[in-house]
């Protein structure tokens, strides 16, 4: 086999450690771990050179459809349902007003034309979902506030792409009718949103019936719907990040038969394509040419997070409920990632003049975003007493391990408030025939379960089934106001 394979071969083997570690060293300095990815790949594109924007953009698609497809499944309904107004109203009032207020900022500091600095604005407009779900995810931060910021940056991109395409267009052609722009963003969201239901639905479907021989078949599976999702979608020129999120919030939310090899699958593999990414889009940048536009960089970045956010998360949460801490909170929380980097490779593969500059200064955004905001999020939350308390996990994962063709499964329940099981022993609890609870985890401890064990709020139960018996045992879970126990 050719050297230069091999060499490529050990490069991503020794890139993947250098990732997974940096990760555990970046969680304890408080950093964003992208920032360390893209650190890397500066470093690397010292010896490497590599400026080829296609291949960057295919790869960030792609990497951005699994991160997107695994923020979805890990989202509660219950949670975004509250925030869904002003969520909608960020990812796209929002994303207006940032992308107006920064464009005119860009057109006077880079000076380009009217329309190349409103493309800048709307590359770098939206939040990012990869850099929002590692930051976010784990914090110990008023509920509300993150579902707002989750979906906020899980439904935004739309809004960016369109922007940055309908910008394009008319620096290509300047004579372009705007109505017509302006009507296709309505086909966008529109097909994009009822797609991702339909594939949603059929996914969830599929994964349920049809009986593979491996079960290490059914993630395969869920990602293969998720990238078709994008796909059918973006063909009939509608939005197909939007398709991909509202795809993975109704699969998460669904019964699934081996969801947690689903959802772990999707959680190592979305890490893998978040470093992978990176550390590419890393090495598309030539550290030299940043120091070039070092102060304009600097001055964007802080009109940015000082002004352009907080202007339209004020203006586009207007009456809507949150306190004026919560607003400052949100502005502050509006991560930069790899979307706007992937969106700046589309100037440079339209040949835009001014593309290569655009690149750069969009690149150095980021970065100080990710740098600036990644370490203010949790002191900020303390400071403003925004801190409350943290998401409800299971610290243990059990599973039916067989094959695909099995028909039990090992279903995960967690006991809410006003259960009506709470307090009951499970000799009490009326559940169907052939099934077993196997395992209770109640504060962090395994306990085996006899028939005199009591259920108590917060345990988190492993029931042995038959997967025609999943509602029936969801059922018998249930709280008095009707909610699933799952």
């Amino acid at each position: 086999m050719n050297n230069s394979i091999n060499n490529t071969i050990l490069l991503v083997a020794i890139l993947l450690i250098v990732g997974v570690l940096t990760t555990k060293f970046s969680a304890r300095l408080g950093l964003p771990s992208l920032v360390f990815y893209i650190i890397v790949g500066m470093i690397l594109s010292n010896f490497i050179y590599f400026d080829n924007a296609s291949l960057t953009q295919l790869f960030g698609i792609l990497a951005l459809i699994v991160i997107l497809f695994e923020g979805g499944m890990q989202s509660s309904w219950k949670d975004l349902k509250t925030v869904i107004k002003p969520s909608i109203s960020l990812a796209t009032i929002g994303v207006l007003f940032t992308t107006l207020i920064i464009g005119i900022c860009a057109k006077m500091i880079l000076d380009v034309s009217w329309l190349e600095g409103m493309l800048f604005g709307a590359i770098v407009g939206s939040t990012d979902a990869a850099a929002v779900f590692a930051v976010i995810g784990t914090k110990n931060i008023k509920r509300r506030l993150v579902s707002t910021l989750e979906a906020e940056s899980g439904t935004n991109d739309p809004m960016a792409v369109f922007l940055t395409i309908a910008f394009i267009t008319l620096i290509q052609n300047p004579d372009s009718n705007i109505l017509s722009i302006s009507l296709s963003f309505f086909w966008q969201m529109g097909f994009g949103l009822i797609t991702g239901l339909l594939m949603g639905k059929l996914t969830v479907w599929s994964i349920n019936k049809i009986n593979l021989d491996s079960s290490g078949l059914y993630p395969i599976l869920a990602l293969a719907f998720a990238i078709s999702t994008y796909s059918f979608t973006s063909l009939f020129n509608g939005s197909g990040f939007l398709a991909v999120y509202t795809m993975a919030l109704l699969v998460g939310n669904a019964d699934l038969t081996f969801r947690h090899s689903i959802f772990r699958f999707n959680e190592g593999f979305a890490w893998m394509m978040q470093i992978l990414m990176f550390i590419l889009l890393g090495l598309l940048v030539f550290p030299s040419q940043l120091s070039e536009i070092f102060w304009q960089g600097v001055l964007l970045s802080l009109m940015l997070m000082l002004i352009a956010r907080p202007i339209g998360v004020f203006l586009s949460t207007f009456k809507m409920g949150f306190t004026l801490k919560d607003k400052i909170f949100i502005s502050s929380a509006g991560l930069k990632g790899a979307v706007p980097i992937v969106l700046a490779t589309y100037p440079m593969l339209a040949g835009i003049e001014n593309s290569q500059l655009i690149f750069n200064v969009v690149f150095f955004v980021v970065l100080t975003s990710a740098l600036i905001q990644g370490i203010s999020i949790s002191p900020l939350a303390s400071i403003l007493g925004l801190s409350g308390g943290e998401k409800l996990t299971s610290p243990h994962s059990l599973e039916l391990v067989s094959m695909g063709q099995s028909s039990s499964e090992i279903i995960e329940i967690q006991v809410k408030e006003n259960s009506v099981v709470i307090n009951k022993t499970l000799l009490e609890i009326k559940l169907p025939k052939h099934t077993l609870i196997t395992a209770i985890i109640r504060a962090d401890q395994v306990l085996t379960p006899t028939g005199n064990t009591e259920i108590l709020e917060g345990d988190i139960l492993y029931v042995l089934a038959p997967k025609s018996k999943r509602k029936q045992v969801n059922h018998a879970f249930m709280t008095k106001q009707g909610e699933k126990g799952v």
